[in-house]
């Protein structure tokens, strides 16, 4: 009996390439209503993160938003340079902190108003319960995907 052979990856079904275009668009989409305020997504996820829970290290801070540390910094840098971000030491002198100032609530609520009219289009387009669902599968793969590297 002759082994068959395997059918050949169908390379035009990457799910990473999928994932990648649609996650750039939905960026552009974000980031055409955020661009008026100085800010890129990743910058208003900084913010809007500090705003809900409060200070916190910069891992902590990469951690909560799915990004490696070095991306991290490169976000937060403009942030703290634009005056919306302090950067300071924890307690025990061993961690950076990085916390809102109040310009940074101040840009934060503008930044706010703005991200809710970039969310009502992405939902009139795309239907409010498929994007409902389309978090919640976003949540599972993230779960569901092994963390590589540190």
């Amino acid at each position: 009996m002759q082994n068959k052979p395997e059918p050949a990856l169908d390379l035009t079904a990457c799910n990473c390439l999928a994932i990648r275009q649609a996650a750039r668009r939905v960026t552009q989409l974000y980031e055409s209503y955020l661009a008026p305020l100085g800010l890129r997504s990743s910058q208003y996820s900084v913010l809007a993160r500090l705003s809900r829970l409060g200070p916190m290290s910069i891992n902590a801070l990469a951690d909560g938003i799915v990004m490696d540390r070095t991306t991290m910094g490169r976000a937060i840098r403009p942030l703290q340079r634009d005056g919306l971000v302090a950067i300071g030491t924890a307690e025990d002198g061993r961690k950076r902190v990085v916390s809102l100032t109040p310009a940074g609530r101040a840009r934060f609520k503008k930044a706010l108003a703005q991200w809710r009219k970039a969310q009502k289009e992405f939902e009139l387009s795309y239907g409010a319960l498929a994007a409902q669902k389309l978090r919640a599968t976003m949540k599972d793969v993230i779960s569901a995907v092994p963390e590589m590297g540190g």
